[in-house]
């Protein structure tokens, strides 16, 4: 049972209609914001299931990465976010806070690890 998304040329919204069977005509359809039946189908987003090995390999290709920029840090924020949408998990709060400046165009402070390159 299909699920289409159709836009209303009357109102310029979107509605997303189940439908029962394949044979429904668009005709039939209405908009859910202003009633017109002006509508045309859209074509809608997909999702792919990914192993999680199939994920870490696509991140790890060199090719994904072909837009970014690393003398800007708007562009490195944006890959960052991209990779923690693909890990599905949280970054820890000093992440975050360097991924929020890089995103507003600043370079974040050095991390303080504790003990240098002089300790060695």
């Amino acid at each position: 049972m299909p699920i289409y998304e159709y836009g209303c040329k009357d109102c310029r919204r979107k509605t997303t209609v189940f439908l029962r069977s394949f044979s429904v005509e668009p005709k039939a359809l209405v908009c859910d914001s202003c009633g017109g039946s002006n509508l045309v189908r859209l074509i809608s987003r997909v999702a792919v299931v990914k192993s999680e090995a199939a994920r870490m390999e696509a991140m790890a290709d060199p090719s994904s990465w072909g837009g970014v920029d690393e003398n800007d840090p708007k562009s490195i924020a944006k890959m960052m976010r991209s990779m923690q949408n693909q890990m599905g998990e949280a970054v820890d709060p000093q992440m975050e806070e360097a991924i929020e400046k890089m995103e507003q165009g600043e370079i974040p402070d050095e991390p303080s690890y504790g003990g240098g390159m002089e300790d060695f």
